[in-house]
């Protein structure tokens, strides 16, 4: 893990207004984190309250997604506030969405979202940290799975894109439906293989409130 520079915010305060209430680390990602070739983990939380999904309170670029739709079905509002929270904290402008990024193979593994945080290219893998009934415990093996599946589609996206799209590296967002998902998500994190890790940025969002409709 490792905490940002400055801040890659510029002169903005962060987190931006927007639908629902962001807390911790927010406007961390910076030249350095994205120029580095280590790993570094974040995790912040929004909290949507008892307020129910309002499209007109999405960014410009939220909205775009929800209006683009995308290719996996029911994971469109996790990548929609997957933006929602890079935007407001780390004031990523969205480039593409999920089906306008160009691959050298149509059929192999993609990306969800390109954006730009200052000036640079990233591409976000957009999951969640979720287990159905939720009170069944989430286990490090769980979290595991699903971290070093999501890693290594990461590097195969990223030989994969074609050269006027490519980004710096990415981040793995993973949307956790309560704070001891993404402790477990953490814990698991530290034990995975360097070589998966890469230098992808972990991302880490716990949800809170009414957040049934991310899962």
């Amino acid at each position: 893990g490792g905490n940002g520079g400055s801040g890659g915010a510029g002169g903005a305060s962060v987190p931006l207004a927007g639908f629902g209430a962001i807390s911790g680390d927010c406007g961390l990602i910076d030249a350095m984190e994205i120029q580095s070739d280590s790993s570094y983990t974040f995790r912040d939380t929004i909290d949507f309250g008892m307020a129910m999904f309002d499209y007109n309170e999405l960014s410009p670029g939220g909205k775009k997604i929800y209006d683009a739709g995308n290719l996996g079905g029911s994971s469109l509002e996790s990548e929609i506030f997957s933006y929602e929270v890079l935007y407001r904290c780390e004031l990523a402008a969205l480039l593409k969405t999920e089906a306008e990024v160009s691959y050298q193979d149509p059929a192999g593994k993609k990306t969800d979202l390109l954006v730009d945080i200052d000036a640079f290219k990233l591409g976000v893998s957009v999951t969640r940290a979720y287990i159905f009934p939720p009170d069944t415990p989430y286990t490090e093996a769980d979290a595991k799975t699903l971290l070093e599946k999501k890693l290594s589609d990461i590097q195969l996206s990223s030989a994969n894109v074609t050269p006027g799209d490519a980004w710096e590296k990415q981040i793995l967002h993973v949307l956790a439906y309560k704070p001891e998902f993404a402790d477990t998500m953490e814990k698991a994190y530290a034990s995975i293989d360097p070589a998966v890790r890469g230098d992808t940025i972990l991302y880490i969002t716990v949800t809170e409130g009414d957040d049934e409709f991310i899962y």
